[in-house]
């Protein structure tokens, strides 16, 4: 394992090195994406040319992964606008010299195509210790309808995203809410509870907000504060449950988010009024109701250079 990491260490270096437009992703515990438990991996953003791309990749059946680029600058609104570049994917062989690559010159971005991407068949042959590397390399970036200012990079960068399963014994947070029937204010918030580098807490809208309001109870989940380093976006594999007291027929839904600082993510319309206050569903029982929510995965991410 040392052996392996020091060769990924090594090649993010080099590749940093030659490539000043590079921005390359190694990718741990990358077989919980391939097997479909999550949906996406999403890098952090990165600026070239003066605008800032993700690398995206999801899985897509037999152990094979779509990988792409996204142009996700804020200035690339409306439909007045193209971005011209030249774009390389590579996905690095941990067992070979040998590189898997899509080298596309030309390509257009706009407001109908923000995002090209290329399947990576057999993606096990590339691996190493459930690791696997890839870069996109953007050059000769064109904007056209854009106001860009574009700072010269002078080296490549590179991040470590590790997707980790979380243990059944930390996984877990219930919200007991009594005198439920007394709550007026527009939403309540739980404590604070520590999931993997996160603190988050759970926040309910009794009577519904936006397409939910006046009609369902509302459930959302919020990143909090960091406990560990480093203070970057956050994945959370998650279900959101209102618990069934009386059958364990529990309602619930699954989610699964990139939290940054301050995000939050949930359903307005989480549980309808007539089904949550119907006696024999056993949601609300003596004005008491329970909110559970259940963490499955987590992923983070660091700079490695």
């Amino acid at each position: 394992m040392g052996q392996v990491v020091s060769s990924i260490e090594d090649t993010v270096r080099k590749e940093a090195d030659k490539h000043k437009n590079l921005h390359l992703v190694v990718v741990e515990g990358i077989t919980k994406l391939t097997a479909g438990k999550i949906e996406s991996c999403v890098s952090s953003d990165f600026y070239v040319g003066g605008l800032k791309w993700n690398i995206i990749l999801v899985p897509v059946g037999n152990n094979s992964i779509s990988f792409g680029l996204m142009i996700s600058d804020s200035k690339c609104v409306g439909s007045d606008w193209k971005v011209r570049c030249n774009v390389k994917l590579t996905l690095y062989s941990q067992h070979s010299s040998m590189l898997n690559l899509n080298e596309t010159p030309s390509v257009c971005f706009d407001a109908n195509c923000k995002k090209i991407d290329v399947a990576f068949t057999r993606i096990h042959s590339y691996l190493a210790h459930d690791i696997a590397v890839f870069s996109a390399t953007v050059t000769k970036v064109k904007p056209i309808g854009l106001n860009v200012t574009s700072i010269p990079r002078t080296m490549g960068t590179a991040e470590k995203i590790k997707l980790m399963e979380v243990e059944k014994n930390k996984s877990k947070f219930t919200w007991k809410i009594t005198h439920f029937s007394s709550f007026v204010g527009e939403h309540h918030s739980s404590y604070q509870f520590t999931v993997g580098p996160r603190r988050w807490f759970l926040r309910m809208c009794p009577k519904g907000t936006l397409e939910g309001k006046g009609n369902s109870l509302s459930l959302f989940l919020h990143a909090s504060d960091y406990v560990t380093s480093p203070n970057t976006n956050t994945l959370a594999v998650y279900k959101l449950r209102v618990l069934d007291q009386i059958k364990r027929n529990h309602h619930e839904i699954d989610q699964q988010f990139w939290f940054g600082s301050d995000d939050h993510e949930g359903e307005p319309k989480f549980l309808a009024l007539d089904k949550l206050h119907k006696a024999s569903n056993g949601f609300l029982v003596n004005d008491q109701i329970y909110i559970n929510i259940e963490f499955l995965y987590v992923a983070t991410s660091e700079n490695m250079l």
